[in-house]
């Protein structure tokens, strides 16, 4: 899918070539969103998937000239960040995916724009996301934990998540849950 006319329209986007993404800030997601299901050329009608990705900070290395003209390898200190990654399909076209980063750049409180308003489909997922990375997703209608309990306090998808020794933190009460279905076994 020629992604040109995306970068074209909204000249704050990038094309990672490396992950077939173009990536957007979190101001520019609503319009460009908008635009990949309005504009004829691209018709994306069905946002199939929105997931998150958490980087931690890192380095790269580039081969540099130094003053005196010699090459030498630098070390580039990378920050942390979060990426919300949407793939779009045209359901009517046949065409996809599409996929769109939306790119956070506080990894400590990362927030996002919600899709929801634009594709309804983002509505579980986006909690999902928030729920596992913390991503907070502005104008989301419902953000609230989807698969941890209300209580907890952590986010198990991000890279630097330690698990804790042990698992008696859970609010589930295993010995009534055990003891009820042995007796529903005994009794069949």
């Amino acid at each position: 899918m020629d992604v040109q006319p995306v970068l074209d329209r909204f000249p704050s986007a990038e094309w990672d070539e490396s992950t077939g993404a173009v990536i957007v800030k979190p101001a520019d997601v609503t319009d460009v969103a908008k635009f990949l299901r309005d504009e004829p050329g691209f018709g994306l009608d069905f946002l199939s998937n929105v997931t998150g990705v958490d980087y931690l900070p890192s380095e790269k290395k580039e081969k540099r000239e130094n003053e005196e003209g010699k090459k030498e390898i630098v070390k580039i200190p990378v920050p942390g960040r979060m990426e919300v990654v949407y793939h779009f399909y045209s359901i009517s076209k046949k065409k996809g995916p599409f996929v769109l980063k939306q790119l956070l750049e506080d990894r400590e409180n990362p927030v996002a724009t919600s899709l929801t308003p634009i594709f309804v489909s983002a509505e579980l997922q986006e909690r999902e996301v928030f729920d596992l990375f913390g991503v907070d997703f502005v104008g989301h209608p419902d953000l609230r934990r989807i698969l941890m309990w209300e209580e907890f306090e952590d986010f198990p998808m991000r890279r630097d998540y330690v698990e804790p020794d042990d698992f008696e933190y859970e609010p589930t009460p295993h010995g009534e849950v055990l003891e009820k279905a042995r007796n529903h076994l005994e009794a069949s």
